[in-house]
């Protein structure tokens, strides 16, 4: 039995990483900050098949102390100042978590145990103002954001500590993902709570920002499939994952509020206050390289994915709000 150490296991990628590990037969541990309240609701269904252990991405010690518990044979680096808006309003914090917080779990890793394979969340937010499209593995970064310049260390720190120490680290460029369990504060599922609570008579309208923005989104569970496909490879190597298709944030609303019958142009409006202060008008990946050489597909479709999402969100509002899963 394979053990696996997941930071960021009470987020939507970790949860569902979980979910998959477990049932492949590892032993599955999660790294989880000391807080004086728990919001494990996306792992409350896992709550007896998992082993928590508290540690900090800003704490060298505990970090060690953590991989010295769990004596993990992967580690999948998931945890993150991961809200690209407040990487504006945080950009100190940010770069801690999700820049330097890279560098101490690989020092960590490389003390205690160097032959464990490590994943990185690497993101499209990377590439920013986009140099080519679509965009693959060499395609050359421009960050737009605070969240993104942190996840290009991030990213390139990862490279360095597997060219200078030989080991096997590898990134995941992972394109926007989403699912019922995507935290609230996210378009996604801003707009199918919106549109939930539109259709139950609970809210007017739904203010949103550029809804000309292009992203290319799949399910996070068909994407934390690639993530563990990476650390099964002879040779550890980086990857672009994503659908290859592009959608406008009108494009989802659109979608969102046809699924309950009703027409978007009636309930959205445009705030500016909602707009980025430098945007990202276009991303789509090229997951080429994934397909072919981890056989990697994503299952679910855009369309499917927000009829998941709104369902979801219809019966959780109608139950009086409920989890976030």
């Amino acid at each position: 039995m394979p053990n696996a150490l997941i930071t960021g296991i009470t987020g939507q990628d970790g949860s569902y990483l979980a979910e998959l590990l477990l049932s492949k037969g590892y032993k599955v541990f999660g790294l989880v900050r000391r807080a004086s309240t728990e919001t494990f609701e996306r792992i409350a269904h896992l709550h007896d098949q998992i082993t928590l252990i508290q540690g900090d991405l800003l704490d060298q010690y505990s970090l060690s102390e953590a991989i010295n518990q769990a004596e993990p044979d992967e580690i999948y680096n998931l945890a993150a100042q991961s809200f690209v808006p407040t990487s504006w309003q945080q950009p100190l914090l940010t770069g801690e978590f999700t820049g330097l917080g890279v560098t101490r779990v690989l020092e960590a890793m490389r003390f205690v145990n160097p032959k464990i394979r490590f994943y990185q969340a690497s993101s499209s937010e990377m590439f920013g103002k986009v140099r080519e499209v679509p965009q693959n593995e060499h395609t050359p970064f421009y960050p737009r954001s605070p969240y993104g310049v942190a996840k290009v260390y991030g990213h390139f720190i990862t490279v360095n500590y597997r060219e200078s120490y030989n080991l096997f680290a590898c990134s995941g460029m992972l394109f926007n993902h989403e699912s019922p369990r995507r935290g609230l504060e996210f378009v996604t599922r801003k707009v199918t709570d919106g549109v939930a609570r539109i259709k139950l008579g609970q809210q007017k309208d739904l203010k949103l920002g550029n809804l000309d923005a292009q992203r290319d989104w799949g399910f996070a569970g068909d994407y934390v499939r690639a993530m563990w496909l990476m650390l099964q490879q002879d040779t550890p190597e980086d990857y672009v994952i994503a659908t290859g298709v592009t959608h406008s944030v009108r494009d989802l609303v659109r979608v969102a509020f046809e699924h309950v019958g009703l027409n978007y142009e009636d309930y959205v409006k445009v705030d500016p206050a909602f707009i980025r202060p430098a945007e990202v008008d276009l991303l789509i990946g090229d997951p080429s390289k994934a397909k072919k050489q981890l056989g990697w597909e994503p299952e679910v479709s855009f369309e499917g994915l927000v009829a998941m999402m709104v369902d979801a969100d219809l019966e959780r509002v109608s139950n009086g709000g409920g989890r976030v899963r």
